[in-house]
């Protein structure tokens, strides 16, 4: 799905842009039938965040090269062992969980099997040539209430610490300036701080998908583990 993070040796045109390019001149080269490639929700060429806009063109790179594109936007993927979801289970288990804007921001997790299964089926359906769906989880909430329903897999309630968003871009923007290669950069917070709310439906129809449930994948990757049969 490329970076989040651009610095001095990992440029959002490399990643993004260069790798669809690459990408495209081989599917023609080897006469593929269609690619499919996953995005991010809030992609557009022209997206104020530099992220976003480096997404969205290396989508519009694929929709119009030689070989058909299926495009997958999705928002954060939540699977059994992956970095969000080590996150999600550390924040639950905390006590103090700091949040930026006190996690108003609105995130639609799907379950990465979901994500698999809609790849797969992307591959062969029909009439998914040069189409874009935006592909997200059944529930659209708050990282706040996420959190909290994630906490209660673990009997916790943590503390959320509300960081304001003009605090964090400022401390971001001195980082970017002091540091080749800053922990966090303004472009970063504002795909973090992207609102997802989709409506999965037609997504679903069109690949003959059925999500799973929040609470089930939140079981699966987030809650405590189980005990070995």
């Amino acid at each position: 799905m490329g970076i989040l993070k651009e610095d001095a040796t990992r440029r959002y045109a490399d990643a993004h842009e260069a790798t669809t390019r690459a990408l495209a001149a081989a599917a023609a080269a080897q006469g593929l039938r269609r690619i499919v490639y996953l995005g991010i929700l809030g992609s557009h060429p022209e997206a104020p965040n530099a992220c976003l806009a480096s997404k969205g063109r290396a989508e519009r790179i694929l929709l119009e090269a030689k070989t058909p594109a299926l495009v997958l936007r999705v928002p954060m993927v939540l699977g059994e062992g992956d970095i969000a979801s080590r996150a999600l289970r550390a924040q639950a288990r905390g006590r103090l969980v700091p949040l930026l804007r006190g996690g108003r921001s609105l995130e639609q997790p799907i379950y990465a099997g979901d994500v698999v299964e809609a790849i797969v089926r992307g591959v062969s359906q029909p009439g998914l040539d040069d189409v874009v769906l935006e592909l997200a989880g059944p529930e659209s909430l708050s990282r706040r209430a996420l959190l909290e329903r994630a906490a209660r897999l673990h009997g916790t309630r943590p503390l959320v610490v509300p960081i304001p968003l003009g605090l964090s871009l400022g401390v971001t923007l001195l980082l970017e300036k002091l540091l080749a290669n800053p922990p966090v950069t303004r472009a970063m917070l504002g795909v973090l701080n992207h609102d997802d709310d989709v409506d999965p439906a037609e997504p679903c129809r069109r690949l003959g998908l059925e999500l799973t449930p929040l609470d089930e994948a939140l079981r699966r990757c987030v809650g405590p583990a189980e005990p070995p049969a």
